[in-house]
C-alpha cells in the first residue's frame, strides 16, 4: 500500500492559475467565488495567496444571523487578524462595516467574505447597497489600490442574485467569477492512490460517498480510514461520538432547510426516479398540510438549494412536463437514504449491526452510483482528449418506454458513432445480461431509425472485470470494461 505523511493540495489547477492571476495584479479586484459546503473555497484562496502573498488577509464567515451578531463576528475576525482597533476601528453598523472593507481593501488587504449570501436576508440586506458606494469608489482608485474582495457563498442563487440581477445594488461590480464544482475523478483517483490501495472497489465506494468533495477525503486521512475497510471508515466518520461527519449533513446542508422541505427531500433520497405524483401522493400521507406545495417545495430544493434535480425522458424535448426527481449530491443522498437512521439509533441499537445496515443501504445505492460514476469518467475522459471514444454528446434522462433500459448511450456525432453502455457492480449479472441489453439496443434502434446507419458498440461496465470475464464478454460482441480501464489513462 502507498501512504504519504502529509496531505497534498489535489486538483484545482486551472481555478489556481486563476486566481493567482488576480492577485498578481496588484490592483483592486472584486472576485466572486461560488460552489457547494465543503468543495474548498476558502482552501483554494490559502492556497493561491501561499503562492502569490501571505501577508495582509482578513477573512470572516458571515453567520446566518442579526446585525449585531453579523459586527461581532467582522470584529473578532478584525482580532483574530491582528488588525489594531488603533490602525482601523472597529464596525458598529453594517455602514461603517462596509466601510471597513474600503479601509482593508486600501491598506493593501486581501478580504474574503464567506457565506456572503446571507446578505440577502431582508435584516442584512443593506449591508449591499453600502458595499456598492465603496466597490465603485475603489473601482475609481483601482489602479492605486493593492488589495481586493473575495466573496464566497455556497447558496449559488441567492449569492448570484445579490450581484447579477440588474435590480441589484452590487450588479455587474465584479471583476471575476470563479464556479467551484466537485474535484475531477482524476484527483480523486490522486487522492485514493497517494493514501491507499487504489482499487476499483474503493473508488467507487468513496466516490458514490463524497463523490468530488476534497474536504471529506481530507477527514478520512486525518482519521487513518482512507486505507480502511468500509466498516471501519464509516465507524470511524459518522458512529463514534467524536466523528467528524456525525453531524455533517443536519449542520451544513438540511439546518439550512429549517425543516421546511424534509420530507420532500427524505423522499427523494430514498425512492430515486420518484415521479412529482408519487412525492405527492407520500406527503399527503404523512404531512397533509404541506400536499398542495410540493411542486414549490421541488422548485425551491432544486433551483435555490441546487439539492435535487429534475431528470426528463429519453430524448424527450427540455419543455417536457413529465419528469422524475433526484437528489443531487452524492454526500446528501448517501446520508439521507442509508446512515442517517441508522446514525440516530446508535444509543439504542448495536453498533456493528448498524454499521452492517449502513453499508448494505450504500451498497444498494453503488449501482446508481457506478452509473453515474460512468458517466462522468465518459466525459472527463473525452474532454481530456483519453480513452477510445470522442464523446459529443450523451443521451441522458429516464426510460419510460416499457421494456427498455440502457444505463448509457455516448454519441460521437463527427464519427457517426454510438456506444450503449450496460453497467453491473457484479461481473456474474454483468454476463447475464449480456442478451437482454442486445434486446434493449434493438428495441431502441427500431424507434430511432436515424441511428441504425452509425457505427454501432455495446460496451459492458464493472467495476473489475478479470481476464475470464472479458474473454467471454468479447465472444458476446460487448467492448469490456472496467475501472481500471476508464480511470488509467487519466
Amino acid at each position: 500500500m502507498v501512504t504519504r505523511e502529509q496531505w497534498a493540495f489535489y486538483g484545482r489547477n486551472g481555478e489556481l492559475q486563476q486566481l493567482e492571476t488576480i492577485l498578481r495584479r496588484q490592483r483592486w479586484f472584486f472576485a466572486r467565488i461560488t460552489g457547494r459546503r465543503r468543495i474548498g473555497k476558502t482552501t483554494l484562496i490559502q492556497r493561491a495567496l501561499e503562492h502569490t502573498r501571505t501577508d495582509r488577509v482578513f477573512y470572516v464567515q458571515i453567520p446566518d444571523s442579526a446585525p449585531a451578531g453579523v459586527l461581532s463576528a467582522f470584529s473578532d475576525a478584525m482580532e483574530t487578524f491582528d488588525i489594531s482597533p488603533s490602525t482601523i476601528a472597529r464596525p458598529t453598523t453594517l455602514l461603517e462595516m462596509a466601510q471597513t472593507v474600503g479601509a482593508l481593501a486600501r491598506a493593501g488587504y486581501v478580504v474574503a467574505l464567506d457565506e456572503f449570501q446571507y446578505f440577502a436576508r431582508q435584516k442584512l440586506h443593506e449591508f449591499t447597497s453600502h458595499l456598492q458606494a465603496v466597490v465603485d469608489g475603489l473601482s475609481h482608485e483601482a489602479e492605486h489600490v493593492t488589495g481586493g474582495l473575495f466573496v464566497l457563498g455556497s447558496l449559488h442563487t441567492e449569492l448570484v442574485a445579490l450581484l447579477e440581477d440588474r435590480d441589484a445594488p452590487l450588479y455587474n461590480r465584479t471583476t471575476d467569477t470563479i464556479e467551484l464544482d466537485h474535484l475531477d475523478i482524476a484527483s480523486v483517483v490522486e487522492v485514493i492512490g497517494a493514501h491507499a490501495e487504489p482499487t476499483p472497489e474503493r473508488l467507487l465506494f468513496l466516490w458514490n460517498l463524497f463523490e468530488g468533495v476534497p474536504k471529506f477525503y481530507r477527514d478520512c486521512f486525518e482519521q487513518g480510514v482512507l486505507s480502511a475497510d468500509r466498516h471501519q471508515l464509516l465507524d470511524r466518520m459518522f458512529f463514534e461520538s467524536s466523528s467528524p461527519l456525525r453531524s455533517e449533513a443536519d449542520n451544513w446542508f438540511l439546518g439550512e432547510l429549517r425543516g421546511r422541505y424534509d420530507v420532500v427531500l427524505k423522499y427523494v433520497a430514498r425512492q430515486p426516479g420518484c415521479t412529482n405524483s408519487d412525492l405527492a401522493a407520500h406527503v399527503r400521507e404523512t404531512s397533509p398540510d404541506s400536499a398542495e406545495q410540493v411542486g414549490g417545495y421541488l422548485k425551491i430544493l432544486s433551483d435555490k438549494y441546487r439539492m435535487v434535480e429534475k431528470r426528463l425522458p429519453i430524448l424527450s424535448k427540455p419543455k417536457a412536463r413529465k419528469g422524475r426527481f433526484y437528489v443531487r449530491d452524492n454526500f446528501l443522498r448517501s446520508w439521507l437514504h442509508a446512515l442517517s437512521h441508522q446514525v440516530q439509533a446508535i444509543n439504542f441499537r448495536p453498533r456493528r449491526r448498524l454499521i452492517k445496515t449502513a453499508d448494505e443501504r450504500l451498497a444498494e445505492a453503488e449501482g446508481f452510483g457506478l452509473e453515474r460514476l460512468v458517466a462522468a469518467l465518459y466525459e472527463e475522459r473525452s474532454r481530456k482528449d483519453v480513452g477510445d471514444f470522442s464523446l459529443t454528446h450523451r443521451i441522458d434522462g429516464f426510460w419510460d418506454r416499457a421494456g427498455t433500459e440502457i444505463d448509457l448511450i455516448a454519441l460521437d456525432e463527427e464519427a457517426r458513432r454510438i456506444r450503449f453502455g450496460t453497467c453491473k457492480r457484479s461481473v456474474d449479472k454483468l454476463l447475464k445480461d449480456t442478451e437482454n441489453h442486445e434486446k434493449h439496443v434493438q428495441r431502441f434502434l427500431e424507434t430511432n431509425k436515424a441511428f441504425k446507419s452509425w457505427t454501432i458498440e455495446r460496451v459492458a461496465i464493472a467495476p473489475r472485470i478479470e481476464a475470464e470475464a472479458r474473454a467471454q464478454l468479447e465472444e458476446e460482441g460487448l467492448i469490456p470494461q472496467d475501472l481500471l480501464d476508464l480511470t488509467g489513462a487519466l
